[in-house]
């Protein structure tokens, strides 16, 4: 790419200048100036070391990356109201800052996000029938003006849905201990907890199409659970193979399921049936 145009990019999603989001203290992070450019700086750039951004400044920079290549001002406060009256004294609107890439683009990056967590290093924020995309990272500390020896920011920044994002979440350990040095194993399986809330705050609902994970001998297998209502329990049983069961209540038929028809549960799983007439 040379550095002119590395650098103009970084430019466009914002790193290096401060978001302008309504907190105090805001920091801008610290960019090589190009005039200071080597080959040397050129190629640590390109990987993300010799420079420091924010986490604000991160979440501005995927969220244009994701939603079709728009930068927005972040802000905390929607708005402010009056506590008597609840009349709005002030709100903040959405304000685009710049355009950074075209939406051709960032369907692209969408779908290679995406594929990070069905098939790469972040698989262990992969969550069956959602569409996850996310990336992990890993920051070398530095102090004195030298890098620290196993001294570590492990981060994770994910996107749901990732072919239509609603929300982008960016979680980082300062200094991880008794753990392998990958975001893959510390943040990666923690985003994956916070991301369920997330849908379920959101409401996101289920989708088809999401890219197929790679499975590994350590994955859960998944089983969708078949609708035996009104089936003999002999019935029941044969179609609910290779799940366990358990049964309870007086009768010939089944009148209640748990889980429901149509849920996936991990196929070492039980499910309860309740018989009836």
């Amino acid at each position: 790419m040379g550095k002119e145009k590395l650098f103009s990019y970084l430019d466009l999603f914002g790193f290096g200048s401060k978001t302008g989001i309504d907190l105090n203290g805001e920091g801008k992070g610290i960019i090589f100036s190009l005039d200071r450019v080597g080959d040397l700086e050129l190629a640590t750039t390109a990987f993300g070391q010799g420079v420091s951004v924010t986490p604000i400044q991160q979440v501005t920079a995927v969220s244009a990356v994701v939603n079709g290549g728009n930068l927005y001002k972040p802000y905390i406060v929607k708005r402010f109201l009056e506590p008597e009256t609840n009349s709005v004294i002030k709100t903040y609107d959405k304000t685009l800052v710049r355009k950074t890439i075209s939406e051709e683009t960032s369907s692209k990056m969408r779908y290679a996000l995406e594929s990070v967590v069905a098939r790469g290093g972040g698989k262990y924020a992969y969550i069956e029938d959602y569409r996850v995309g996310g990336k992990t990272g890993t920051a070398q500390k530095v102090q004195d003006g030298k890098y620290l020896v196993n001294n570590y920011i492990m981060s994770f920044m994910a996107v749901v849905p990732s072919n239509d994002p609603k929300a982008v979440l960016y979680l980082a350990i300062d200094n991880p201990k008794n753990t392998a040095l990958l975001s893959s194993y510390t943040t990666a399986p923690i985003a994956r907890k916070i991301l369920l809330d997330i849908i379920d705050a959101l409401g996101i609902e289920k989708q088809e199409g999401a890219i197929s994970k790679v499975k590994q001998w350590n994955d859960i297998i998944y089983y969708e659970v078949p609708n035996v209502i009104g089936k003999t329990l002999k019935e029941a049983s044969k179609e609910l193979y290779p799940v366990e069961i358990e049964y309870s209540g007086v009768g010939t038929k089944v009148i209640e399921q748990s889980p429901k028809a149509g849920e996936k549960i991990d196929v070492n799983s039980k499910v309860r049936l309740l018989l009836g007439e």
